[in-house]
């Protein structure tokens, strides 16, 4: 039988226990994982391989071997409990195999779930699964997860309430990570959040989220973008001790100014624009960097990216002139660009 994405969310959650497999199959090989990976745990419950009621085998080993399929289907455990057999990397080339096992199988064998790579309609090994009445097949697309499925994966890790704001943070992270990835934030959420019984915040969600920035680099930039002109040359400073190279520098103010420069041109406002970003921009970093976008304006941005632009063929050219030195010269004049009205 074919199931539709939001019966095949709810199969995987409460599986057929009377059936006699699923497949599971799409393009991204860690999206079928995870969902294998919920099948598996609603199917057998813990312990079931400690317990041998899970036997794995390759598609590979199934082609070299077919009967394995059969016995490992028909053996009789050691614990009781349901059992399963767990065939991954499945192909067309196996149709025959499963079809032999269907019309094999009794209720009390173990379930066959079988794992594969993108599948057209015309498949065998599809047409295997989906015409029997007594297994099911699951189509796993690269749709980003969704709200139902973000709300599943929060109360796994023990998360029982969420700021509406975060939540749709949540949705916009979900754009732009893989679903491990995601999942794995959301564990770390669940753990940031032990003990806290206030709702998860935009602020929680920017300290968990997986971002590759280094805090002295948003130090310098924020400076920067905030006029905030004494503190640029002691932080520079500690770039440098650092090994921060300046054309490093300059690549991450062309950055930040683009990201600004983003945001003040979004029809529906500089927050809109930075949680458009793949990545977003979350919590207190992007109400702080709304407000750099309100107060530059995008004329002034564009000025401060011309600006950049020509630092950067300075830094490449090899001149004479000390590199750290230009550097800094540039963010000095651009943190004195708004209060002169955007003149360079």
């Amino acid at each position: 039988m074919k199931l539709s994405t939001r019966d095949a969310n709810a199969y995987f959650k409460r599986p057929d226990t009377s059936a006699a497999g699923c497949l599971i199959f799409g393009d991204d090989a860690m999206r079928v994982a995870l969902k294998r990976q919920d099948l598996m745990a609603a199917l057998l419950g813990e312990n079931a391989e400690e317990e041998m009621r899970l036997t794995r085998m390759a598609g590979a080993e199934l082609r070299s071997d077919p009967a394995i399929l059969l016995d490992a289907v028909k053996a009789v455990g050691f614990f009781p409990g349901p059992r399963a057999v767990l065939v991954d990397g499945a192909t067309d080339g196996l149709s025959k195999v499963f079809a032999a096992a269907f019309a094999d199988w009794v209720a009390g064998d173990a379930q066959i779930v079988a794992t594969a790579g993108r599948l057209t309609a015309k498949s065998a090994l599809r047409k295997v699964f989906e015409g029997s009445k007594q297994a099911y097949a699951a189509a796993i697309y690269d749709d980003p997860p969704g709200r139902a499925e973000i709300e599943d994966w929060l109360k796994e890790a023990g998360i029982t309430a969420t700021d509406p704001n975060a939540m749709g943070d949540l949705e916009a992270l979900a754009r732009s990570l893989g679903p491990a990835d995601l999942r794995q934030t959301i564990e770390k959420l669940g753990l940031y959040k032990r003990g806290d019984a206030t709702p998860v915040s935009p602020a929680d969600i920017e300290a968990t989220a997986p971002l590759t920035r280094d805090a002295e680099l948003d130090d310098i930039l924020h400076a920067t973008a905030e006029a905030e002109t004494g503190a640029i040359g002691p932080i520079l400073i500690r770039l440098s001790q650092q090994g921060v190279a300046p054309v490093t520098l300059c690549i991450s103010a062309l950055r930040h100014f683009r990201a600004l420069h983003m945001a003040a041109s979004h029809p529906n406002g500089a927050a809109a624009g930075l949680q458009a970003m793949r990545p977003p921009v979350f919590g207190p970093r992007r109400d702080r960097m709304a407000r750099q976008a309100g107060r530059w304006g995008r004329d002034a941005l564009e000025t401060a990216l011309s600006m950049l632009v020509d630092t950067d063929l300075t830094l490449r050219s090899g001149g004479a002139a000390p590199q750290m030195a230009v550097m800094e010269r540039t963010l000095i004049r651009l943190a004195m660009l708004p209060g002169r009205g955007g003149r360079r």
